[in-house]
């Protein structure tokens, strides 16, 4: 009998104002191509005004355009477009992919023939040494790390979808989320209930050269976070939170809003002392994970700042969810 066809895959990569990143991030996909494991790389600028393009241009990339600066979901949609690979790999523009990654895709679409996407994590070692990147980078290595390997949501940073199911889903909802935001997540839930299966391979990793600020993280993480992915879960149909908002992740939430409580009240009401240090050894110990990788990784000043901003995290993003739920119900059912 003669042997199945190896499947190809197909890199896209939404390009917009990341010229000094590129070399990092092209480096490994060129080295993937040269060792014929991808077949192509479709590069979509979305209106980008610095010299990107041209270096993409300069190492003989194909070089797309969306069309303006319409976002990344619209972004990789014309990259998917033009795709000849039968899997389609899409990679970040400030993302440096592991060596093994491609192998790892194809061989997860090989394994199991049900299995319409696949995505990794960040790995633990973040390009930026700030503290807010450093929180912000392996917090999200650690969550990915934790979650269940049967997923129902989609991360497009370092994700692979099969090019026909993508398209039958009707790719990323780029009327519905103009910007970077959580275009990748509700594409999961569309694959998941059209009867996909959705897998986390935790030794997908990828490098994250991304450096955010402390307003980065909360402007983003409310705005183009929180709030959208609070109103998705609200909707008909759902299907089960995982990830940043697992049971798990929900507990840890509760578990801040009582360590902030107590400790602004503890002033006023001297017994809440004991009850904020409880609850801060108690925070301590269920996300003892990440915090000894912070200090693994950065040491004891990063560790401690990443303490505060993981409490102020699940304070904004708890704010966040409670407000779509009061939106929810003041609008009423779904019909």
């Amino acid at each position: 009998m003669a042997r199945a066809a190896m499947r190809t895959i197909s890199v896209v990569v939404p390009l917009f104002n990341s010229a000094p990143l590129l070399e990092r991030v092209l480096t490994p996909l060129a080295a993937a191509a040269k060792r014929g494991e991808i077949l192509e790389i479709l590069i979509v600028d979305d209106g980008s005004t610095d010299d990107g393009p041209d270096t993409c241009r300069a190492r003989g990339l194909e070089l797309l355009s969306s069309g303006g600066h319409l976002g990344p979901g619209a972004a990789r949609n014309v990259g998917v477009e033009a795709a000849r690979g039968d899997i389609v790999l899409f990679v970040d523009a400030d993302v440096v992919i592991h060596d093994d990654v491609p192998s790892i895709v194809r061989e997860t679409f090989e394994a199991y023939p049900d299995c319409v996407a696949v995505f990794g994590s960040y790995d633990d070692r973040p390009a930026a040494r700030g503290f807010v990147s450093t929180y912000v980078n392996l917090r999200h290595h650690c969550v990915h790390q934790a979650g269940n390997p049967e997923a129902s949501t989609f991360w497009a940073a370092c994700g692979a979808a099969d090019r026909r199911a993508f398209t039958d889903a009707g790719g990323y909802d780029i009327a519905r989320f103009e910007r970077s935001s959580i275009e990748d997540i509700e594409l999961g839930q569309r694959l998941r209930r059209r009867g996909g299966r959705i897998l986390l391979r935790k030794d997908m990793l990828c490098t994250h050269l991304k450096r955010w600020t402390l307003r980065d993280m909360v402007v983003t993480e409310i705005f183009r976070r929180a709030l959208p992915w609070g109103r998705l879960m609200m909707q008909p149909g759902y299907l089960a939170s995982e990830l940043n908002v697992s049971t798990r992740e929900r507990w840890k939430a509760g578990l801040a809003l009582l360590l902030v409580a107590s400790v602004l009240a503890a002033p006023f009401y001297a017994p809440l002392g004991l009850a904020a240090l409880a609850f801060a050894v108690l925070a301590f110990r269920v996300n003892r994970r990440l915090f000894r990788l912070i200090l693994k990784r950065r040491g004891w000043a990063a560790m401690l700042v990443g303490v505060a901003l993981h409490q102020l995290y699940y304070l904004y993003s708890s704010l966040t969810y409670g407000y779509c739920v009061l939106e929810s119900a003041a609008r009423g059912p779904v019909r």
